[in-house]
């Protein structure tokens, strides 16, 4: 049986970083959705902070999960997003 693996919250992202990771973010996107075992991948920015963004991802296994990290810290959103705060929760569900 798949446990499938839901990671939301949001990151705030320091001004000096902002039009970076902004300009990142849509190769972000596209690259998580291709991957293996993406099910929602959502970075969206916040209506009241433009530092901001409403994360919300799910992926059908904790294989798949540990895939995307693995990817995300050694691509160019990785290297953009260093400063970034992060502030998820992790659950599994099946």
């Amino acid at each position: 049986m798949l446990t499938k693996v839901i990671l939301q919250g949001f990151i705030v992202v320091p001004h000096s970083d902002l039009e970076a990771v902004k300009a990142e973010l849509k190769t972000h996107k596209k690259l998580t959705l291709a991957e293996d075992g993406c099910l929602i991948f959502e970075v969206e920015p916040d209506d009241n902070n433009l530092n901001k963004f409403n994360v919300y991802e799910e992926f059908i296994n904790q294989s798949a999960f540990d895939n995307h990290q693995a990817r995300a810290k050694s691509s160019k959103w990785g290297e953009v997003t260093q400063n970034v705060e992060r502030h998820y929760q992790i659950s599994c569900c099946e």
